[in-house]
């Protein structure tokens, strides 16, 4: 079953309390966003997720999407509500005023972005993509391309696409081959097929508008050839009204493992007219503007799809009875004790529980530097923010949407054998988490983008963003009391990252297929401990809240149990990548290419 309350006390815990201290608080631009304002918002959403979009998850799972005569239709209730949605502003929410949005913070934005993945992942990716070309747009689009498209897609009256992958290339986009012929006009003819399309044909809006890489004429070979182009499906008209086909087509759908709601389309642009958005040959600036923004969105997504694994794993264990306690029977008037008794059921709900809260924690602390770098004044707190989300991306992206799908797994074996049968619905989450691990630059590409980009960049100035809080942290909490087991395993894991930091860049040097090897173990490093950070921040507060008699006292001794269970039990995982990190990349490159 299905099940699915948005967690929003935990939710205002990490929006209010928890970072607090970070220094990237106190923006003017957006004092009107109290916690009361905000408060509103996340239950209004709550609903609307709860009671809109979670009903048609099943639907949008079990009958899919079907591509009749070059149209694609939606599952039965999209579209109905896609116009909930829209009207309701929750496509709008954190766009800027001046295009027609609301302009509420990244912060809250992601809270909001969580639930609805949660509640329907393949309906998110509608608003999702749409959302990330509006902010390509906003940065490198002409005034003239803005005023044209950017309020129909912000309002979510017009959908958006970002139009990368072909055939024969994937991550290594320098070898595409769609053409961009200029016209004398200021436009040009796009002309070229692209696979992997998400929601790129679809009956939601009446209009869709592409973003597409493609080569001019005279381009230089490589990445540093391809040019980024608007391409609407249609051609509006003088009033602005969706017009004439402009030659895009959706050729066939792709036959997926999971999120069956969302269309997945290869797309044929036959001589489609198209204009420029940003610098000719220099596409990819302007289109990881929008990957970089879907980048943690995807994570968001793990998370989500997390979460509802969790809560439908407790409702089961909760209600299915297998078995006595070992230490007694817990119900003895009953044939048997619910299996939330049992130890290992109880290994994976604490398991499920401390990735999401975990994830939670440090997906507030990246939308908060989001928030920052766009808005704070001060340039020392622009710049530490902007450091912090361009390392903690590819940690999000790819640390979230391991644990998503590691958390559906362990929801599917809490059900037993009902799990791996549809009806239970939960085997659906185990589907649609799998793709977040590999669209927006699979999982490895993350870790290499860490290694190779993100660390080296500034003489490795970005992470001081990370070290210096946490290193301050244990400073400051290092003596006797209840923090002190968690601020020394918080201490030793940040150790094993200072080495394993050191390890890397003194082994990439000389060789890089020794960074290579040694990156995704790192991201998993990185990404534990910045959890364990947010974990023991929270221990100290919910330690004070009880030690104060807190109303609330539930609530924060559950999060301090729940801090306690990661510290012994998931981040000792350091360790291993640690000692994996220090073997190198001997074993995993011996074997010759024919003995495999």
């Amino acid at each position: 079953m299905q099940v699915y309350e948005a967690p929003l006390r935990d939710m205002r815990f990490v929006h209010e309390e928890l970072h607090a201290d970070d220094g990237f608080g106190g923006i003017a631009a957006l004092e009107e966003f109290t916690p009361d304002l905000v408060s509103a918002v996340l239950e209004e959403a709550a609903k609307v997720c709860r009671d809109v979009l979670l009903p048609l998850n099943r639907v949008g799972d079990e009958v899919g999407c079907v591509l009749e005569n070059g149209v694609v239709r939606t599952p039965p209730g999209f579209i109905e509500a896609y116009r909930q949605f829209t009207e309701g502003g929750w496509a709008s929410l954190a766009e800027p005023v001046e295009w027609g949005g609301q302009g509420l913070p990244e912060s809250v934005a992601k809270l909001v972005e969580e639930m609805i993945c949660a509640t329907n992942v393949a309906f998110s990716l509608c608003p999702g993509l749409t959302h990330g070309g509006a902010k390509a747009m906003v940065t490198y689009a002409t005034d003239e391309l803005k005023q044209a498209y950017l309020p129909k897609m912000i309002s979510g009256e017009w959908a958006g696409t970002m139009c990368l992958t072909e055939a024969h290339c994937g991550t290594d986009l320098g070898m595409l081959r769609s053409k961009a012929v200029p016209q004398g006009d200021g436009s040009f003819k796009i002309s070229g097929s692209k696979i992997f399309i998400t929601f790129g044909e679809h009956d939601m809006t009446p209009n869709i508008i592409h973003l597409v890489l493609a080569r001019l004429p005279d381009a230089p070979e490589g990445v540093k050839g391809i040019s980024l182009f608007l391409v609407p499906k249609l051609l509006p008209d003088a009033a602005g009204n969706p017009g004439p086909s402009n030659g895009v087509h959706c050729r066939a759908l792709e036959h997926k493992m999971g999120i069956h709601g969302s269309p997945t389309c290869q797309l044929e642009f036959d001589e489609s007219v198209g204009w420029l958005v940003g610098e000719a040959n220099r596409g990819l600036e302007a289109m990881f503007a929008m990957m970089n923004t879907e980048r943690v969105s995807v994570g968001m997504q793990g998370l989500g799809v997390g979460e509802a694994a969790y809560q439908s794993a407790v409702w089961y264990a909760k209600d299915r009875i297998q078995g006595r306690a070992l230490s007694g029977a817990q119900q003895p008037a009953k044939a048997a004790d619910p299996i939330i008794v049992h130890p290992d059921v109880r290994r994976m709900l604490m398991t499920m529980r401390a990735y999401n809260e975990g994830c939670r924690a440090l997906a507030a602390w990246v939308a908060r530097a989001l928030d920052a770098e766009h808005h704070a004044t001060e340039a020392e707190v622009k710049q530490r923010a902007g450091d912090f989300v361009a390392l903690m991306t590819p940690v999000v992206k790819a640390l979230f949407t391991d644990l998503g799908h590691e958390t559906a797994q362990l929801a599917m074996q809490v059900y037993g054998g009902h799990g791996y049968i549809r009806e239970s619905g939960v085997e659906q989450f185990a589907r649609d988490a799998r793709i977040a691990m590999i669209y927006e630059g699979t999982n490895g590409v993350q870790a290499l983008d860490l290694v190779g980009r993100k660390l080296p960049a500034h003489n490795g100035r970005s992470l001081r963003s990370l070290f210096h809080p946490v290193a301050a942290f244990i400073e400051e909490n290092g003596g006797e009391g209840p923090l002190q087991p968690m601020v020394q395993g918080l201490e030793k894991a940040f150790g094993a990252l200072q080495l394993a930091t050191a390890t890397v860049a003194e082994r990439g040097l000389k060789d890089p297929e020794e960074a290579g090897a040694a990156s995704t173990d790192y991201l998993r490093l990185m990404g534990l401990v910045a959890m364990g950070y947010c974990f023991a921040k929270a221990a100290r507060i919910s330690v004070a809240q009880l030690a104060a008699g807190s109303e609330e006292a539930s609530f924060y001794d559950a999060k301090l149990k729940t801090a306690r269970f990661f510290f012994d039990r998931v981040l000792p995982q350091a360790t291993a990548c640690f000692l994996a990190i220090k073997a190198g990349k001997a074993s995993m490159m011996a074997l010759e290419e024919a003995q495999f």
